[in-house]
């Protein structure tokens, strides 16, 4: 897993040493072929010599010898060293023959050379990585999905799909389906192509019916309507753009966000509940209905993760109800898998700002029905302008807070922001993600 993340480092400094550092990455089934090759060519050449020069062809073998000879002085340099610099030329001669062969081989499929190195990187290399599912929703999961797909493509997103708001809102009234929006954002965060990336988050500015939606929303809707239901559209999605992974909502089902207030009122959706809860406090989150299938895929996935991770995200909006569909829930609890909590680095205004980051824990235990094996937690400083422009707007820094000592054993800090800012960097959570993989569990009693 150090090697990918090395790989990644050299392909920042040079995109030629990159694409090198990829051919040489175990896995990718090159150099044992390569070697190979050379092999082969190096018995072909001695058989060959053998022949000719034990056959009935002696007399060419000769007049080639004597030939090669006339072009050297025996004094200045070997006779030997003659026949070294053609067994040489004629060895590159062959490499390159080879290598323009497959050059063009790969234009003909469609298939740039100097992609070749990142296509079979990720099929062969990072096909071998660590089965990773990651649950949430919002902006937290689609760039947490864009650094683990540099260390593995054994990735199942689990989309929270209660957004009613924005596009993904309107699309849920106008067609009753679930909320698209969260699923495109992480298609595009898996995808190989900054050109597809693009074009999905893309956002029509005009245009009448279309102004405001972005195009993965339109065509995921369409797919939708296609198939009649949006389990076949994911099925299909995840064949057409070929990403790193694959995108599952948590639920086929369309379902409304219901968060109960200690006061026992009760706030439908997601979309206006920082304005309307207006400081109460908010005792559980819930479904409706509650009843909702999930994906047999997401259910095969968490069952045979390796690691489950949940966060960075919003806590009711995004984290939370992924875990609310019943399936889902039952899954995480069975799974052997480890289960990391990814916690946010700052409170958010209106929903988590009188919450601890105690607090926070609790909550998702309570929701989820299973603890968190390890609690990932920032240590990288803020930057003091970025903490004053939070502050302004109501937020405060969680990763500061204290913690009990029945949590302490679970905390694994780790440098999760780059430059000081205030939102975590996709590739410092990834790695410090994956070199859990490489340290033993803690006892933890659930």
């Amino acid at each position: 897993m150090n090697w990918h993340h090395e790989v990644r480092r050299i392909s920042e400094r040079s995109a030629t040493a990159g694409r090198l550092a990829k051919w040489l990455t175990p896995g990718m089934n090159v150099k044992r072929y390569f070697a190979l090759l050379i092999i082969s060519l190096s018995i072909l050449m001695v058989g060959f010599l053998h022949f000719v020069w034990t056959g009935p062809y002696r007399f060419i073998a000769t007049k080639w010898i004597l030939f090669l000879n006339s072009f050297t002085n025996p004094e200045l340099m070997p006779l030997w060293a003659v026949g070294l610099i053609v067994t040489l030329l004629a060895l590159s001669g062959a490499i390159w023959s080879v290598f323009k062969l497959n050059r063009t081989f790969l234009k003909a499929t469609g298939l740039e050379p100097s992609q070749a190195a990142d296509h079979m990187y990720s099929r062969n290399a990072l096909a071998r990585g660590p089965k990773i599912v990651a649950l949430g929703g919002g902006t937290g999961l689609s760039n947490l999905l864009s650094g683990l797909k540099e260390y593995t493509s054994n990735i199942t997103a689990v989309v929270a799909v209660t957004d009613d708001g924005g596009s993904s809102g309107k699309l849920r009234r106008d067609l009753q389906m679930i909320a698209p929006g969260d699923m495109t954002d992480c298609y595009a965060a898996l995808s190989d192509s900054p050109v597809l990336a693009r074009l999905l988050l893309h956002r029509f500015s005009r245009g009448e019916g279309i102004q405001g939606h972005t195009f993965g929303n339109l065509m995921l809707a369409t797919l939708s309507e296609e198939k009649g239901h949006f389990e076949g559209a994911a099925h299909d999605l995840n064949d057409i753009l070929k990403v790193r992974g694959r995108v599952f909502p948590a639920t086929h089902d369309p379902a409304v966000l219901v968060s109960e207030l200690q006061t026992g009122e009760l706030i439908f959706g997601e979309s206006h509940l920082a304005e309307q809860r207006q400081g109460r406090k908010i005792e559980r989150i819930r479904l409706d209905p509650p009843e909702v299938r999930a994906p047999q895929e997401v259910i095969d996935a968490l069952l045979d993760a390796e690691m489950i991770v949940i966060g960075p995200g919003s806590l009711f909006t995004s984290l939370i109800p992924t875990v609310l569909v019943p399936e889902v829930r039952k899954a995480i609890q069975h799974s052997k898998a480890r289960l990391i909590y990814v916690t946010n680095i700052m409170s958010e205004p209106g929903e988590t700002d009188d919450l601890s980051l105690e607090a926070h824990i609790d909550m998702l235990i309570r929701h989820m029905g299973r603890e968190p094996d390890v609690i990932l937690v920032n240590d990288s400083p803020l930057q003091k302008d970025v903490l004053e422009r939070y502050q302004k707007e109501g937020a405060r820094e969680l990763s500061k807070d204290p913690l009990p000592e029945k949590w302490l054993g679970r905390v694994e800090r780790a440098p999760l922001v780059a430059m000081g800012r205030g939102q975590h960097d996709p590739y410092l959570v990834s790695r410090a993600i994956t070199e859990l993989l490489y340290t033993p569990r803690r006892k933890t009693h659930h």
